[in-house]
């Protein structure tokens, strides 16, 4: 079937027909084909709740309506190696962003308390580098033991580049949960992303992670002029692996970065995406990640009807919404808190209280 017959169908049928087909192929394990990929990447602004509805009903069926916050903490900032065109810690940055080395157990600790307070579950350990020496892997493991003794409802996540063997096993050992490394883009597209490591490098990591036992913690960035086809490639190639969390990261240009001038992605794009990668992972666990603020803007609730996490605070070097709109926003659309005691909502500003007057003269 050819893209144009596909889209002919979802003419002709209903909408909301063709968007519930889509999530029972997905629910049913079928992968979509091409032309049903590229229908959803190209589904009408105007007809976008019909699409969002479809992922919901993927969503619903193995995550119901939990939403599971995840908090990240920027370990070590400012100091990597490698040219990615999208960060702002990379070599070939300008933007002013902090620069320290690799944070000590006790910091960590503390992030975790903050984590805790901010209702998340996950707490995401982030390195800006090219990969970590055996000796940052152990002071990590120190901080993970840690962290796991006093809190041990909260799941770990590191994110320390580039591993090498044995790396991923000691990680493992001292209680992480799970470890991200993203595939960022299609292997097609990622020459113009990065030139210091390769596609191969991050699949390699990837697969290091998952023979450990580590739960696998993989997605991509949007907005960095990859095509319908790149899209597609990379939400197929986490779904061959297997991934069970997928970050979707929406490019924030950042002054400094080569990457500044890009504004390509409408809130309506990144639903289709998102949409898209729910129909294709199922059953991993969808998260909007970094850019969700700036790219989806008034749309973000719509985002949580194909996604079923989000972080809450601030990002590695961006400013996020502040984290009591995200909760109230998740507690507006009929969502609920993961790991949330039933009940616990917690005091509410009266609404007389957030009335503003204006004044004139």
């Amino acid at each position: 079937m050819t893209v144009s017959a596909v889209e002919t169908r979802a003419s002709l049928l209903n909408s909301a027909q063709f968007a519930q087909d889509l999530a029972e192929k997905s629910i049913a394990g079928e992968e979509l084909s091409r032309e049903e990929a590229f229908a959803v990447l190209s589904w009408p602004a105007d007809d976008i709740l019909t699409l969002m509805q479809g992922a919901f009903r993927v969503r619903q069926e193995f995550f119901g309506k939990r939403v599971k916050l995840n908090f990240l903490l920027n370990v070590q900032s400012g100091i990597c190696a490698e040219d990615c065109g999208y960060c702002s810690q990379s070599r070939v940055s300008d933007a002013p962003v902090d620069k320290y080395k690799l944070m000590g157990p006790d910091d960590i600790l503390e992030a975790a308390e903050k984590a805790i307070a901010n209702k998340a579950t996950r707490l995401c350990m982030v390195a800006s580098m090219r990969g970590p020496t055996d000796k940052d892997v152990n002071s990590v493991a120190t901080a993970i033991r840690q962290v796991r003794q006093t809190y041990p409802q909260l799941e770990l996540c590191a994110c320390l580049g580039l591993l090498k063997e044995g790396q991923a096993e000691k990680l493992e050992e001292a209680g992480v949960t799970a470890y991200n490394h993203n595939l960022n883009t299609s292997e097609r597209h990622y020459d113009e992303v990065c030139s210091t490591h390769t596609f191969a490098d991050r699949l390699d990591t990837v697969s290091k992670v998952q023979k450990a036992g580590i739960s696998a913690c993989s997605g991509a960035l949007f907005g960095m002029s990859e095509t319908a086809e790149d899209i597609l490639e990379v939400g197929s190639r986490l779904r061959e692996m297997q991934v069970e969390s997928i970050p979707v990261n929406f490019l924030v240009p950042v002054p400094g970065t080569p990457f500044v001038g890009k504004q390509e992605l409408t809130p309506i794009q990144c639903l289709r995406i998102l949409a898209l990668f729910r129909f294709l992972n199922p059953r991993s666990t969808l998260r909007i990640a970094g850019g969700r603020e700036l790219h989806l803007r008034s749309l973000q609730p719509l985002g949580l009807y194909a996604a079923n996490s989000i972080f809450v605070g601030d990002y590695l070097t961006t400013e996020g919404q502040a984290g009591n709109l995200d909760v109230e926003m998740i507690r507006d659309m009929g969502f609920e808190l993961e790991g949330d005691v039933p009940g616990a909502a917690g005091e509410e500003t009266p609404l007389s209280e957030r009335v503003k007057f204006t004044h004139r003269g």
